[in-house]
């Protein structure tokens, strides 16, 4: 399978980039997007040359480190798929694959493909925990939860934070991620005494560093976790619920 590769080079933050092209003579269907990448690397490291960064870990769709964009698309051409688990069966023989990082003003380019995402974790800071008395954990039916709920927020819980939401937004918008969040919270008994403050701190951390949702939904058709669009409304409906109330609850 014949390949050619445009992949993003840039030294660092702060330095301009390009558009690198590689051709691949000997790809192989099976292989993901991340394979690919770990081929050209070595070729060019027996070459003597610098191979190309990017961000990986896992490589099995759970972690979301691997944030990257091909031909436009956060992740690849299939939907809802990590970049580590894209394969190039999505392709054809002779196709021109753009590679090149996430792109928003909130994602700076460490290097290469690599990306700072720390963004979404100071959302996260903000109010991604519950005040519980530190110990030995409490038993399993101490705190009851319906069966519904615990579904449901496990549903929403399962967004891995890999940013590929707000690189589809236009307005570089992160309501999908952060509805997940606060919906999975606010549907568990722990943390209802700080509902409405988390709503309040995270949400006004969620504006400080991204755009405001573009309503079309590139989001949820993106994301490789399968976050439903309803997630977006609770970013409003959170932070109006937290208006009507002066305490934390």
């Amino acid at each position: 399978m014949k390949l050619t590769l445009e992949i993003w080079r840039q030294a660092g933050p702060d330095t301009d980039g390009h558009f690198e092209t590689v051709q691949v003579d000997d790809a192989v269907e099976q292989m993901s997007i991340l394979e690919l990448l770990d081929h050209v690397n070595n070729s060019y490291v027996e070459a003597g040359k610098e191979p190309f960064t990017f961000a990986h870990d896992c490589r099995e769709g759970i972690c979301g480190t691997c944030g990257l964009t091909v031909n436009g698309r956060p992740h690849g051409a299939g939907q809802n798929t990590t970049a580590c688990l894209q394969r190039l069966f999505n392709y054809k023989d002779g196709d021109t694959l753009k590679i090149e990082p996430f792109r928003s003003g909130a994602f700076p380019v460490i290097k290469d493909l690599a990306v700072d995402r720390s963004a979404l974790d100071r959302v996260m800071q903000q109010g991604g925990y519950v005040s519980v008395n530190a110990g030995t954990a409490p038993d399993a039916d101490t705190l009851h939860v319906n069966h519904h709920d615990a579904e449901l927020a496990l549903d929403y819980a399962a967004c891995i934070g890999c940013g590929a939401c707000v690189a589809a937004c236009p307005n570089g918008a992160a309501h999908l991620f952060t509805g997940a969040k606060l919906k999975h919270l606010k549907l568990l008994p722990l943390g209802k005494q700080e509902r409405a403050r988390r709503a309040r701190k995270m949400v006004d951390e969620l504006e400080t560093n991204f755009g405001h949702c573009s309503l079309y939904g590139e989001c949820a058709d993106v994301c490789p976790a399968g976050i439903p669009l309803d997630a977006v409304g609770a970013v409003n409906a959170e932070r109006f619920r937290a208006s009507t109330r002066g305490g934390d609850a």
